[in-house]
Formats: structure tokens, C-alpha cells, sequence
């Protein structure tokens, strides 16, 4: 039993998955908890972090009385209001650490101006605003959140995206029928709308002719053939796919040997349209990595 009296978490058994999703108020937690419950996962939202042992006992008996035989996956969305968070927190995952599982962290982030916009959408003051601005509420709770944004396994940048574009990013990184290891996203993006927050790796692709001042080319993206073939015609462009897909590969192989699940490789060009996408979809096809999945997303594909 845990300390607080519920089941006591078990080793895992193959395929077994914990999940804590976490991050800044407003960045998307529970468009997220929706993805991973209709794939299938066991999600608790709003669970304090003390609870955790008890979540992953229970969602253990669950499925043996189910007599499915599937893998138990289970999530737990947490956030700042929970009292004791870091502590509790730190201290739950050490616990299923030492019971053998390798619990992975989501955090969610955005920038100031993306999360002010969200909330002042709602009209719903921040968790930690108190007497204060909506800056002060989300300024002590990015200064809280430092640490463990460090540690997580996955960070996702949601400044630019919608529900259903957060919902298209989430759902490789947490399906079931992906049994890969790894998941490595090629995300596409545009300088002039920022730099990714969630890139592990970022690649400037505007050392490459930009298709947008060819007249019949501007209307188009790299996704269309007439984009894709010019882009990679250009010289440098060809190299640029095999030395990345070269290095990633051997980065690839290292995340593998230390256990790490998830990363995004980020390729930009000015407006996120042409290159990067079409240079994004080259990458992915070149990354033939043994258990490791890749795919694409285009963050700013279809923006004025």
C-alpha cells in the first residue's frame, strides 16, 4: 500500500507507460489529456502529485480486470495549484523510478503574449494572479516550472497553434500503435514567427533561394511538387538533407542508449511555406533509424 493507503504502484510490465503532463496554465493541458484518452490512455487531470502512486496501482487493476492483456498506460495532468507541487512532485517520480518505471514528462509552454491573449479570451484570472496582473500570475508560475521544464522529456511549444494543430502535433507522440523507442517530429517553421520553444535542434534554411519570388511558385507550398523539385535542385540543398540526416542518426543512437523518447528537429526558413516544408518532408524520408519513428509537422503552413 502507499502512504496514502490506495494500491501501490507495480514494476512495469512490456509496453507499460506513465505519463505526466504538466506545464504553463493556458498552454493546452487538457486538449492533451483529451488526445491520450481517446487513444486510450488511463488520464486523472488536476491530480495532486502525492496521488500518483495510487493512479498507477489502480490503473494496474483496471486493466488485469479487464483481462485485456494490454499495456497499462496511464497519465497524470498536474499543475501548480496542487500544494507541495515541486516536492510532491519530485518526490512521486523518484518513487516509481525506483519501482522501475521511466515516467516521461509533456510540458506544455508559450510565450507571454500567446497565454495573456488565451486567458484574456476566456476572461479567467491566472491560477497564481492573485491581487496582481495576469504577467505577475504567469511570470511566478514560468519561475516555478523552470526546473522541471529542464528535466521533461518533451516540451511543446503551443504559441501557434490551434486546438486541432496542437491535437495533430500530440497524437504520434502518444499513440498506441506506435511501438518506437523514439519519436522524432522534422517540424517545419518561419523565422519571422519565432523560433520553436520545444526545437532540440534548429536548422536555418534560408541559405537556400526562396521560391516565394518566383511568380508561379508563390501561391504554392513545398508541399507541391513544382516547390519540392525546385528546392531541391538548389545547390546545397541535397548535401544539407544527408549531413543532417547523418548527424541525427548518430544523436538518434545516443537518445536510444539513454532511454529518451521524444525529440523535435526544427527546420526554418522566412515564412515557414516553401523550403522548410518541403526540406522537412526530404529529412523525415531520410532518417531511417531502427526503432525510432519519424514524422512531419508544418507549424505555419497555411499563415498570411
Amino acid at each position: 500500500m502507499s502512504e496514502t493507503g490506495g494500491p501501490a504502484a507495480q514494476p512495469p510490465r512490456a509496453g507499460d507507460e506513465f505519463m505526466i503532463v504538466t506545464g504553463m496554465s493556458g498552454a493546452g493541458r487538457t486538449t492533451v489529456a483529451d488526445v491520450m484518452e481517446d487513444d486510450g490512455w488511463y488520464v486523472v487531470d488536476n491530480l495532486p502529485p502525492r496521488l500518483i502512486l495510487d493512479l498507477v496501482g489502480l490503473a494496474r487493476e483496471a486493466r488485469a480486470a479487464s483481462k485485456t492483456g494490454r499495456p497499462t498506460r496511464v497519465a497524470a495532468v498536474v499543475d501548480v495549484r496542487a500544494r507541495g507541487f515541486q516536492v510532491s512532485l519530485s518526490e512521486a517520480v523518484a518513487e516509481l523510478v525506483s519501482q522501475g518505471w521511466e515516467p516521461n514528462i509533456l510540458f506544455l509552454d508559450a510565450t507571454d503574449e500567446t497565454l495573456v491573449r488565451r486567458f484574456e479570451s476566456v476572461r479567467r484570472p491566472h491560477p497564481l494572479q492573485g491581487d496582481g496582473r495576469l504577467l505577475d500570475g504567469i511570470h511566478a508560475e514560468r519561475e516555478l516550472l523552470e526546473d522541471l521544464r529542464g528535466i521533461a522529456s518533451v516540451v511543446i511549444d503551443t504559441s501557434g497553434l490551434n486546438v486541432h494543430q496542437l491535437t495533430r502535433k500530440v497524437t504520434p507522440l502518444v499513440s498506441q500503435s506506435n511501438t518506437a523507442r523514439l519519436r522524432l517530429a522534422v517540424l517545419s517553421f518561419g523565422f519571422k514567427y519565432g523560433v520553436p520553444l520545444d526545437a532540440d535542434f534548429v536548422f536555418d534554411l534560408r541559405f537556400l533561394p526562396n521560391p516565394f519570388w518566383i511568380p508561379e511558385l508563390r501561391n504554392l507550398t513545398g508541399l507541391d511538387s513544382a516547390v519540392a523539385d525546385f528546392v531541391a535542385a538548389q545547390p546545397g540543398a541535397t548535401q544539407f538533407v544527408e549531413q543532417a540526416a547523418t548527424m541525427l542518426s548518430t544523436v538518434a543512437e545516443g537518445y536510444l542508449r539513454e532511454g529518451r523518447r521524444y525529440a523535435t528537429v526544427a527546420v526554418g526558413c522566412t515564412g515557414g511555406k516553401h523550403r522548410s516544408v518541403a526540406i522537412a518532408k526530404r529529412l523525415a524520408d531520410a532518417l531511417t533509424i531502427e526503432d525510432a519513428a519519424t514524422f512531419t509537422l508544418h507549424r505555419d503552413l497555411g499563415r498570411e
